[in-house]
């Protein structure tokens, strides 16, 4: 329940902080990145969570700690720091950006998406030795053969629209915006979690002008993403990875700011993703992608450089730091099953 608890506190105070305050967010994120404001944000979530991270210490008894958010991380390393905690501390950052907030000297090993953010944590005081370059980690379905993109297969032209698992950005205008389009056959829609767009859509629907499937929280992504001739999401770096692990070109817009506009640029640097930073610009960025195939091909082409096999190095890395002579052995046998 503790380890909900920290979840749920994490994540609904950053639901409601993009809802109510997304400026209060842009503001926060960006006056912390320098290292006293940085130690002092650090330091009050450090000790909110302490307690809540010894209960679930004592509850779970666990070997290791893999964290891919910076605040449980951080009353880790604080535990750590007062000789509470003895135990290998593994931070995941899941973003194509270093925070000031993910940088502790305790963590023992750190997992990043790309070479230029080990650059970036080291020039941050971190132990290069302590850095490796797994990329993001994504379920395994994602690796399956079966789910690659191929441009040669489409002749129905499917723009799917995705905010994440919890459904959050401009899908509405997105979807209202591109129905203008002749380029598109049809559209899917997944709203995630969020049910109030679900419905909000579903009384849409019948004033479209496009065959639109609108589909809640689904397992089917990888499906779908092989389906659609395009993706249009925000730009989180997992949906990102996702999308480049399948090799389906990615249309990006509203970004929550700070790390998800490194992950657009980043993505976009890459050339698989183009990066629309003006609403009003979607339709003619969608419809220019949709009528040159060979756009399309090329940026599925590139996506084969924006993904690596995060989950099996991430998994040989925390069985080396619990048994170092059988590391690689163990986390193959872990992945595949």
């Amino acid at each position: 329940n503790d380890v909900l608890s920290i979840d749920n506190i994490v994540k609904e105070t950053y639901i409601k902080i993009l809802d109510v305050f997304p400026m209060l967010y842009d503001l926060m994120y960006y006056s912390s990145q320098g290292y006293k404001k940085g130690l002092v944000v650090k330091t009050l979530f450090a000790w909110g969570l302490k307690r809540r991270m010894l209960r679930v210490l004592a509850e779970k008894k666990p070997d290791v700690l893999v964290f891919t958010h910076p605040f449980p991380a951080g009353a880790a390393a604080l535990l750590k720091r007062q000789h509470r905690l003895d135990i290998p501390l593994v931070g995941v950052i899941t973003d194509f950006a270093i925070h000031q907030l993910w940088v502790y000297p305790q963590i023992d090993v750190y997992c990043v998406a790309a070479s230029q953010l080990k650059d970036l944590l080291v020039e941050q005081g971190i132990d290069a030795g302590k850095i490796v370059v797994s990329g993001i980690p994504v379920r395994k379905a994602f690796e399956q053969e079966r789910w690659h993109w191929d441009a040669a297969h489409k002749a129905d032209k499917n723009v799917l629209i995705m905010g994440g698992g919890l459904g959050m950005g401009s899908i509405k205008q997105s979807l209202t915006l591109l129905d203008r389009l002749d380029a598109v056959d049809s559209f899917t829609v997944v709203t995630g979690y969020n049910a109030d767009l679900y419905d909000e859509l579903s009384k849409m629907r019948s004033e479209l002008h496009h065959d639109v499937n609108i589909l809640g929280y689904t397992n089917r992504i990888p499906q779908l993403m092989c389906q659609a001739s395009l993706l249009v999401t925000k730009p989180g770096a997992l949906t990102c990875t996702e999308a480049a692990a399948v090799q389906v070109p990615m249309v990006l817009y509203s970004p929550i700011p700070g790390q998800e506009e490194a992950n657009a640029t980043y993505m976009q640097a890459k050339g698989c993703a183009r990066w629309v930073k003006k609403q009003e610009d979607l339709v003619s960025v969608v419809a220019d992608l949709l009528t040159h195939p060979d756009k399309l091909a090329a940026m599925s082409e590139a996506s084969l450089d924006c993904h690596r096999d995060g989950a099996r190095i991430i998994g040989k890395e925390i069985v080396r730091l619990l048994r170092p002579q059988t590391a690689g052995t163990a986390a193959d046998l872990i992945y595949e099953h």
